[in-house]
């Protein structure tokens, strides 16, 4: 089973492990992303999240394809936040579960940096001194800085 979801609302991460683990399984991988409260010496407050939602949906089901030909994993959940996301709060989580847990830790390693390379997810850091940068994640293959390499 593969379950993909861009949303507004908050992120429930037990719910995610619940939904990728069956009784076949013996291990379930997780990430979750959160909001830290700093960048570069700058306070942040908190992140807000834009996207190209139908494109991101469809690399995002693209993807569990890609984790399908790779390893021999049993269910997958990715969910990624829109919107303002505060400090501490979930913008991302990832669960994938298999049958032994070198499959499920992998396919969650590489998951989450494939998203960050092909998903069009973008955020904008929002600091307490009033100012605000969007983010250019340097995976991403859209990204000035892979350009540079």
């Amino acid at each position: 089973m593969d379950e993909v979801r861009i949303t507004h609302d908050v992120l429930d991460v037990n719910d995610a492990f619940n939904r990728a683990t069956v009784a076949s399984t013996g291990a379930t991988s997780i990430f979750v992303g959160t909001t830290r409260d700093n960048f570069d010496g700058k306070k942040v407050l908190k992140l807000e999240y834009e996207a190209y939602e139908a494109m991101a949906v469809k690399e995002l089901k693209s993807l569990c394809q890609e984790v399908r030909g790779k390893w021999p994993v049993t269910n997958i959940i990715i969910e990624h936040r829109l919107g303002e996301v505060k400090v501490t709060e979930a913008s991302v989580v990832i669960a994938i579960s298999s049958p032994h847990r070198r499959e499920s830790l992998q396919a969650v390693d590489f998951c989450i940096d494939r998203l960050k390379e092909k998903v069009p997810i973008w955020k904008k850091e929002k600091y307490e001194d009033g100012g605000e940068a969007w983010k250019e994640n340097k995976e991403c293959c859209w990204s000035t800085s892979q350009k540079q390499k």
